[in-house]
């Protein structure tokens, strides 16, 4: 089983896996841990991640980037209208209101939700995770902004769905960053004593994030958290390119802003200056060649100039400092200040938030990758496959949520806060409603001025099947409410209490094993009463007095939550990112074989002439070289049409390339032959000249061995005369697998008789040795010397032939 955690964010996702014990960041085919979170569209497929990245300029139309920041956003946001000036690419208004992205693809004009772009960049991370780990990925757990409202992280649990992947956990970016700083602590203090405070800020390419944690042994806690989701790495870049923008105006007379391709240049250049100046305060030259209108641009900038520059923005940086600390503690329990995100880089940020805590900031976590290993400890965590040391974790509601409940026939509403500020998460509650027919609960963020997001509410949860009690009195109905470990508002539950006739009987009511309210005393408000834990004990300690006997009954709950995707819509989704997926397939394998043929046709043309020159006819060479299909009517074909024009040049190409290797190795083949030929020859003339390591073979063998090497010897004289007649441009007289077939038919003759040993012979023992013991068995092949020593008698001679 799999275990993977995806930071997806603004600008570059970054993949970790649990595996080898400990955790590691995964490379893409680029052999780069860091995959741009970018994605082209084209007439015949997709590319995503690096591909896509360096299309940005030559297909800027349809090459979509930085669309995290559109999650859950209508297309007349105030926020999306303001980023539509700015982008590249078109949004499109769709029909429920919400923005799309409207491309070209597959040579039709297509508009994509975004969370069908999200999904093509998840269905990218998830192959790159297969393809790395050589195993199935479905299970993941994925970060996403603390500031990100229900809308939105709905909006991307939809894409994790469309993408073919199990969501786990949404898991804020702080939070993933907390657990990879906290889990590894050996010294932290034990849960009975003061827990260490540590902040983490998170600046990255589009958003600011700050959290405070608390930390005891095996336990993590989100104390309190700030954000400013318009300030990132990008707000900086945009800085240098108004300022060479305005630059390059008065200067070359050239209007950047018209030209959307040098536009993106620009923005490429300067975020490079930008990472240059983080790390050298001296003047920083930027040029641009063949910028616009065939016209080289240059420029400088140093860093107390840019600073100088983005000074209004650097003043943002204090106000969720002070927001968390105002929300928390005080600065003298902080312990440390942890800093990730590229744009922490930036010295003037560092420095801020060094002289806002009064102490050094501490850069022990990796800025780029923090994220992707938390989500990936936190994956470990919550699957059964791996054994990970206790470790809980507690987050925090960003933004405070309210109820308001009304029924069709009353117009009376009642609204209370259920979730607070900062309050622990995932947590759920149990509330009790006194009714006597279907009524309408409305959750909505209490607090629009601190939400980053137009719209307040989060959706409307319509109780169903809710009746009187038969004495006509109002019914009690328990709705249990939660926000689950996603971040995600739901009203999960809702029973009806119905009164019975009977004895007293205790009835248990099933609730999740979780603190609920926090101990705090039960509630009146209005028709409510609140459910908490205390409840139970009541219900304990009045076990002996007389209850009215009661029955419960799941009430059906209808849903509707503020632009999320219908089952129906996300089911076509799911299917047409297969088909996308397929297509995809399909154009690789068109474009593997395309270059497997202009693969092969240069390699042959170079070889062609050089070291196959000799080994063609002119005819030949003119029918290889000459054929210019590739680029003619080749360009553009179907998979089997490469295939087939692959095998028709293999046509031409394999036998030269089969005349080549079987000069080369002809001449060792017949060097070889003639060795064996000659070692058997001189074994026959030694047979005839009586030498008697030959003498135990018959005759009639040794014509057979004769005969064999003589048919040999023909063949080979025959042969080499047939070929030393035939140019090396033409199909050889013998091949060298034939000759070594030769070989092996003349070793399987004579070795066999030439290498068989010859009979020993027993010798007679004399008469007085019969007694001695040391010359029986294999002594009697010994003799002896005068002095009486044993001496070894030579074996009897023979040939060994190979």
């Amino acid at each position: 089983m799999s275990v993977v955690g995806i930071d997806v964010g603004f600008q570059n996702c970054y993949i970790a896996v649990a595996r080898s014990g400990g955790i590691e960041t995964i490379a893409n085919e680029y052999s780069d841990r860091c995959t741009p979170a970018c994605i082209s569209l084209a007439s015949k497929n997709r590319t995503i991640g690096n591909a896509a990245k360096s299309q940005i300029i030559t297909n800027f139309k349809n090459t979509v980037h930085g669309f995290k920041k559109f999650h859950g956003r209508a297309f007349n946001d105030q926020f999306v209208q303001g980023e539509k000036s700015k982008l590249p690419y078109s949004l499109h208004k769709l029909d429920n209101g919400s923005a799309g992205i409207k491309v070209r693809y597959l040579n039709e004009d297509k508009v994509f939700t975004i969370e069908q772009m999200t999904a093509m960049l998840l269905t990218k991370l998830k192959e790159t995770s297969e393809h790395a780990l050589k195993k199935p990925v479905v299970d993941c757990v994925i970060s996403v902004p603390s500031f990100f409202t229900d809308v939105e992280r709905r909006s991307l649990m939809d894409a994790t769905q469309i993408a073919g992947l199990n969501c786990l956990r949404l898991i804020n970016d702080t939070t993933a960053v907390a657990l990879a700083y906290g889990i590894y602590k050996q010294d932290l203090p034990n849960p009975e004593e003061k827990p260490r405070n540590v902040v983490f800020v998170d600046i990255g390419h589009s958003s600011y994030q700050v959290s405070i944690a608390s930390f005891n042994k095996g336990k993590l806690k989100v104390l309190a958290t700030a954000f400013d989701p318009y300030l990132g790495g990008h707000n900086f870049d945009e800085m240098l390119v108004e300022y060479f923008c305005e630059d390059f105006k008065n200067r070359f007379k050239l209007n950047v802003k018209d030209n959307p391709r040098a536009l993106l240049r620009l923005y490429q250049e300067c975020e490079k200056l930008k990472k240059l100046m983080s790390a050298n305060s001296s003047d920083l030259p930027l040029n641009i060649e063949c910028f616009m209108n065939d016209i080289d641009v240059h420029g400088k900038m140093n860093r107390p100039q840019f600073e100088e520059m983005c000074a209004h923005l650097l003043m943002r940086v204090e106000a969720p400092l002070k927001s968390v600390m105002e929300q928390s503690s005080n600065r003298d329990e902080i312990y440390a200040t942890e800093v990730v995100g590229g744009a922490t880089r930036i010295p003037a940020i560092k420095e801020r938030i060094s002289k806002f805590f009064g102490k050094d900031i501490s850069t022990t976590l990796n800025a780029d990758e923090a994220v992707a290993r938390g989500c990936a400890l936190q994956c470990a965590i919550l699957s059964p496959a791996f054994k990970v040391r206790e470790f809980s974790i507690t987050d925090a509601v960003p933004f405070p949520i309210t109820l308001r409940w009304k029924s069709p026939t009353d117009e009376s509403v009642g609204e209370c806060e259920v979730y607070s500020k900062n309050h622990a998460a995932p947590f759920s509650k149990a509330i009790t409603f006194h009714k006597k027919e279907p009524f309408d609960l409305e959750a909505f963020y209490s607090s629009p001025h601190e939400l980053p997001y137009p719209d307040s509410r989060i959706g409307r949860f319509t109780i169903q099947n809710v009746m009187p009690q038969l004495d006509g009195d109002s019914s009690k109905v328990k709705v249990k409410v939660r926000v689950n470990m996603h971040g995600i508002f739901s009203v999960s539950s809702a029973s009806l209490i119905e009164k019975q006739k009977g004895e007293a009987e205790d009835v248990q009511m099933d609730t999740e094993p979780t603190v609920q309210n926090e101990g705090r005393p039960e509630e009146q408000v209005g028709d409510t009463d609140w459910q908490n834990d205390g409840d139970k004990q009541d219900q304990g300690a009045s076990s002996s007095k007389a209850k009215s006997k009661v029955k419960s009954v799941d009430l059906p709950i209808l849903a509707n939550t503020t632009r999320q995707l219908d089952r129906d819509v996300l089911n076509n989704f799911v299917e047409y990112e297969k088909t996308m997926i397929i297509q995809d397939k399909l154009e690789k394998e068109r474009n593997d074989a395309k270059n497997a043929v202009e693969e092969y046709v240069y390699d042959l043309r170079d070889k062609l002439c050089g070291i196959y020159e000799r080994y063609v006819t002119e005819d030949l060479l003119f029918k290889t070289l000459g054929k210019n299909w590739l680029y003619e009517e080749g360009e553009d074909q179907e998979k089997e049409i490469y295939q087939d024009k692959l095998s028709e040049l293999k046509k031409f190409g394999e036998p030269i390339e089969e005349r080549y290797r079987e000069h080369e190795g002809r001449p060792r083949a017949f060097d070889e032959l003639g060795k064996k030929i000659q070692l058997f020859m001189k074994a026959v003339d030694v047979y005839k000249q009586k030498d008697e390591r030959f003498q135990h073979l018959s005759a009639e063998e040794m014509n057979v061995v004769e005969k064999s090497v003589s048919e040999a010897l023909g063949w080979m004289n025959a042969k080499m005369n047939a070929q030393s007649k035939l140019t090396v441009a033409q199909d050889p007289a013998v091949q060298v697998a034939e000759i070594i077939q030769k070989i092996q038919e003349l070793e399987d003759v004579c070795n066999p008789v030439l290498n068989r040993p010859k009979p020993r012979t027993e010798e007679p023992v004399e008469e007085g040795d019969q007694n001695n013991g040391a010359h029986n068995g294999p002594a009697a092949q010994q003799g002896a010397d005068s002095k009486g020593n044993q001496q070894t008698k030579p074996p009897s001679g023979e040939m060994e032939v190979d």
